[in-house]
């Protein structure tokens, strides 16, 4: 991944600071960004030190390698489209009605929060990840590639090319990863399913994929 050094965040909340915060660990430069303005992200940027800096949604896109795009659902149609063309971009996004206000298109499950995105973005590779992973764990859980009962986190995705990008990051960032599918699968690991939030294996998450249910069917 030498020639992907730089990671953009669109969000700047619990996961995207944390991301950050991983991504800098491991030698990667982070542009960060919110909906708020780059002087309000200034104690984080202290705290990244020099790989680290503060621009604004449309300035993060276009900076990063990679784009991480960890806002709340109810505004991925804030998310600049022009800057994301053709780069691989990184979906943690969850639906939570009480939060986003209800989206029909997810209550009757003819999509996944992932191909809202993707169909915002239609030129951006979107790869569904670090949905299902509490942010503290984000930097506690990590561990180096090959160790036993490693967690796991899955991912989902229509480009073979980007999944096995973010893949790797993934393991850099200390995760083994189980691929779900295609984007339309990524429901299988959204909020309520058995493998959203506890620490599993592949093995485990593997398991906790297939058991997985449609909201309509619970």
């Amino acid at each position: 991944m030498t020639d992907l050094r730089t990671i953009g965040l669109i969000g700047a909340g619990h996961i995207g600071s944390q991301l950050a915060r991983l991504a800098v660990a491991h030698g990667y430069d982070v542009v960060i960004s919110n909906s708020r303005g780059p002087e309000t992200l200034s104690s984080l940027v202290a705290e990244l030190g020099l790989k680290a800096c503060a621009a604004t949604p449309a300035e993060a896109a276009k900076a990063g390698d990679i784009v991480v795009v960890t806002v709340p659902l109810k505004n991925y149609r804030a998310v600049p489209v022009e800057p994301l063309a053709g780069k691989i971009v990184i979906d943690t996004n969850n639906y939570y009605p009480q939060r986003d206000g209800r989206i029909p298109e997810l209550d009757n499950e003819s999509t996944t929060t992932a191909e809202l995105l993707q169909a915002h973005l239609p030129t951006s590779k979107v790869v569904k990840g670090f949905n299902h992973i509490y942010a503290a764990a984000l930097t506690t859980d990590n561990q180096p590639s090959g160790t036993k009962n490693r967690r796991a986190l899955a991912i989902a995705g229509d480009d073979a090319g980007a999944k096995a990008v973010v893949t790797r990051l993934f393991d850099e960032f200390g995760f083994d990863t189980v691929d779900a599918g295609p984007l339309r699968e990524g429901w299988r690991i959204q909020r309520d399913t058995p493998g959203y939030g506890p620490r599993r294996t592949a093995e485990e998450l593997r398991r906790d994929l297939a058991a997985a249910t449609r909201y309509a069917h619970q």
